[in-house]
């Protein structure tokens, strides 16, 4: 297979057939290089065509909860009471500055996410 840009559908679905092919391939084979090659190449193509959206902060705060197993009340020691969290979870309240700070530093989720704009319940 050729390795160029992917410029169509149809080039991005014979670059994924080929990664399923490859997939195997021993480690430092010419096979294997041809396979790093195509999944960047891939990769870009999904950048700019299928953008996935981050959540917002609050949409992010309840997966986190999910995939690190923890309840509303964890995460009191990092929004100051069991109502500040409660509010937030509910967007009935933002985040705060010290909120923020406290949810990254404690629980190290990401300082671009938390301070994205989010829309709150009417």
């Amino acid at each position: 297979m050729e390795i160029k840009l992917i410029e169509t559908e149809e080039e991005y679905n014979q670059a994924i057939a080929r990664i399923d092919l490859l997939f195997d391939a021993p480690k430092g084979s010419k096979e294997a290089k041809e396979l790093d090659l195509l999944v960047l190449i891939v990769n870009k193509y999904e950048d700019e065509n299928y953008p996935i959206d981050e959540p917002d902060p609050i949409e992010y705060i309840k997966i986190r909860m999910e995939e690190m197993g923890l309840k509303a009340a964890d995460l009191v020691q990092y929004m100051g009471n069991k109502g500040n969290v409660s509010k937030v979870l509910n967007r009935k309240r933002g985040l705060s500055i010290e909120m923020i700070r406290n949810l990254n530093k404690g629980l190290g989720f990401p300082l671009d996410v938390l301070i994205s704009e989010h829309a709150l319940a009417s």
